[in-house]
């Protein structure tokens, strides 16, 4: 059964830290490493990790040039076969989540799995503001802006080594960038599990402003040119398809 690496990047979220944290130990998969990477919390959330330890957990604390830049330097800490992420804003559904990836590597043919994801209020994670329900995807699909949920999405550790990490010239795009050139470039083999994976707190990076809805939009045009997925035509039905998540 496949090993699995979790990286949660983080900077100064005490707040909501213990969930994702509590959500990770509680999983029934028994092989799991939780890869911390820290960017010089002041706000008690380097006490909240350094309280669990020591555990399956690897912590390094160290400045770092944003979200991307920490992601790549957990994921390069890794000894997993199978590598995932869990923000520091997110939490398992529930505790037979890696369980259920590690089931569906069990195929040597299949290079990456991923389910679906809930949006939740940010003060009471119980109210489920938005359902993404990704569905499987084909070359069309992707031409017409489709894309899995990041945080749901498991690879192989060889996807990695041979499409590369997450180019930091993205700041706050450069998930879309990694997903579109692993499954264009690299024509990874994913597999959905139509069961949601993780809960999401609203208002997360790209959304927070006017400003960084702009900035978003420029970097997935960007992206989709840079894989040769598409363009306005695809961002436009991109955006579009987020509508059916509120209903």
């Amino acid at each position: 059964m496949a090993s699995i690496s979790i990286v949660t990047a983080v900077y100064n979220r005490a707040s909501t830290l213990e969930q994702a944290l509590d959500s990770v130990a509680a999983q029934t998969h028994p092989e799991i490493e939780h890869v911390i990477q820290d960017g010089g919390s002041t706000d008690g959330t380097l006490e909240l990790i350094k309280a669990r330890l020591p555990s399956n957990i690897s912590l390094v604390s160290e400045p770092d040039n944003g979200l991307y830049d920490a992601i790549n330097k957990g994921i390069s800490r890794c000894t997993g076969d199978v590598i995932g992420l869990m923000h520091s804003d997110d939490f398992f559904a529930n505790d037979r989540v890696l369980e259920q990836v590690a089931r569906a590597m069990e195929d040597p043919a299949i290079e990456g799995v991923y389910g679906d994801l809930d949006y939740v209020s940010g003060t009471d994670t119980g109210r489920i503001i938005r359902k993404w329900r990704s569905g499987s995807y084909t070359m069309h699909s992707l031409r017409r802006g489709w894309m899995p949920p990041h945080p749901t999405l498991y690879l192989r550790r060889e996807v990695y080594e041979r499409w590369g990490l997450y180019d930091t010239s993205f700041r706050i795009a450069a998930d879309y960038d990694a997903m579109l050139r692993y499954m264009v470039k690299g024509a990874v083999r994913l597999v959905h599990v139509p069961e949601v994976f993780v809960k999401m707190r609203v208002g997360g990076e790209s959304n927070r402003s006017m400003g960084r809805i702009l900035r978003k939009s420029r970097e997935d045009y960007r992206a989709l040119r840079a894989n040769e997925v598409g363009g306005m035509g695809a961002l436009a039905m991109k955006n579009l398809s987020k509508l059916k998540q509120f209903l």
